[in-house]
């Protein structure tokens, strides 16, 4: 009889959260009981899994003794204060939300650093990136097999969804408003968000850096395991539901073949390498896709040492909730 896993998904009437369950469901991920967990404003809602409708409880009052395995796919808070009482209940945890030291919850992308894996002791906790550190290490991962990166410059063009399912009803709201010439109305962003790109996602600290960009720098580092990589991170809002694209420029340490790179990203894992002449868009190519597409690989201008790559990704599957449970199907591996 093959074994089954009792499972947690902690924010699972998130955008993520959500997305995870899908996931479970598509990729046959072997659910016992699934626990579908979130505040008490949540309570009572459902979701969707396997034809029929989970009951979403309140995180609070929930027993993580009943469970082997947990997402946490709310935020940060939600994560420091229940993640520590899921493992002490014998629990691993995928966490998504960074709240977790590396040296407790190491960040893990599959197509890039999966060995990571062989080396936690138990209780098991494993974090999955941003969406943005995500796209990019599945990309970059390959390409260090043939490149020496001394640099690297990345511009993310990030979909509202990055901010939460608030922000995606608010860009609904503001699209609807401004197409039928009603006056505009904004409360989670601080300007108009429809039609418009904005300079920042997030509120930025003393040095003007926004968490995320500090995230992503932090996070493609561990995940490539090249702590003194020089990374510099901007990110904007752009008026798109979901998926993200990325305007990469990789400084090397001598001439690059294009030849090889595009063989290596041929070969990498979780890439769709679109052909020269061609380049790929969030909503036409990358939502509800499980690849990171990647388009117009070039030199520099007048820099054969520069590489320069457009990539876009669903944000909320294939950076989100799909790394996730790739992270807990290798977690269950050795357990089947």
């Amino acid at each position: 009889m093959n074994q089954s896993f009792d499972i947690a998904v902690v924010g699972a009437t998130g955008t993520v959260g959500e997305t995870i369950v899908q996931m479970l469901e598509e990729r046959d991920f072997p659910v016992g009981k699934l626990h579908l967990l979130a505040s008490s404003e949540s309570d009572g809602h459902s979701v969707p899994f396997r034809g029929k409708n989970v009951r979403v409880r309140d995180v609070d009052t929930f027993d993580f003794s009943s469970v082997q395995l947990a997402f946490f796919a709310a935020g940060p808070a939600v994560t420091l204060s229940f993640a520590a009482k899921a493992s002490a209940a014998g629990s691993m945890v995928v966490d998504l939300s960074g709240a977790l030291p590396s040296a407790q919850a190491p960040q893990v992308v599959p197509e890039a650093n999966a060995q990571v894996l062989a080396t936690l002791k138990k209780p098991l906790q494993v974090s999955s990136p941003s969406p943005s550190a995500t796209a990019l290490a599945v990309v970059l991962a390959p390409l260090l097999r043939v490149l020496e990166i001394q640099r690297v410059n990345v511009t993310a063009c990030m979909a509202v969804s990055a901010q939460g399912r608030e922000a995606v009803s608010e860009l609904a709201r503001q699209t609807t408003a401004l197409l039928n010439l009603h006056p505009l109305e904004t409360s989670f962003f601080d300007r108009q968000m429809a039609f418009n790109v904005l300079a920042q996602v997030g509120t930025p600290d003393a040095q003007g850096h926004v968490p995320l960009e500090k995230r992503l720098v932090n996070e493609l580092r561990e995940v490539l395991a090249m702590p003194t990589l020089k990374v510099s991170a901007s990110s904007v809002q752009v008026p798109v539901f979901f998926g993200d694209s990325f305007s990469v420029s990789l400084q090397l340490a001598g001439p690059v073949d294009l030849v090889e790179v595009n063989a290596a990203l041929e070969a990498g894992e979780g890439i769709e390498l679109v052909e020269a002449g061609d380049y790929p868009t969030a909503v036409g190519d990358a939502v509800g896709q499980d690849v990171v597409y990647v388009g117009r690989v070039r030199h520099g201008v007048d820099d054969t040492s520069e590489l320069n790559l457009w990539l876009t990704s669903d944000n909320v599957r294939k950076g989100g909730a799909l790394n996730a449970v790739q992270l807990a199907e290798l977690l269950i591996k050795d357990q089947l």
